[in-house]
């Protein structure tokens, strides 16, 4: 399969763990899971650790000559409903007029335990 790429990004870290941070598979991009892990979101709330996650897709995209025109698909992880309304504010904020389709879905935790949402993302070029 000479058509898929697979890459990570230096400005988001060094990935410790068996995934890369994309790939692309023709015109598809498909971004791993990402977290506020190592950021300062890590220790605040939902909406700042969306807000970094954003950015981080932000960066994805940018080096991938995309943006948010392009998104097709989210998966959202959190682990509580608590603050969903101001992490829908987040949402339609990074989303702007391109509304992707989407899941949330409630989970115990994630892998650090200050963790509380992780998005995952797929994207037309």
């Amino acid at each position: 399969m000479s058509n898929v790429i697979r890459k990570n990004y230096p400005e988001l870290g060094e990935v410790k763990a068996p995934y890369v941070h994309s790939v692309k598979h023709g015109n598809t991009l498909y971004i791993s899971g990402l977290t506020a892990f190592g950021t300062a979101a890590q220790h605040e709330g939902i909406t700042e650790q969306a807000e970094e996650i954003f950015s981080q897709i932000r960066k994805i995209t940018s080096a991938e000559g995309t943006d948010f025109s392009a998104l097709i698909k989210v998966t959202i992880f959190i682990t509580s409903f608590a603050e969903i309304d101001a992490l829908r504010k987040v949402l339609y904020r990074n989303y702007g007029d391109h509304l992707p389709a989407s899941s949330l879905v409630e989970v115990s935790r994630l892998f650090s335990p200050d963790l509380s949402i992780e998005i995952e993302a797929v994207f037309g070029l």
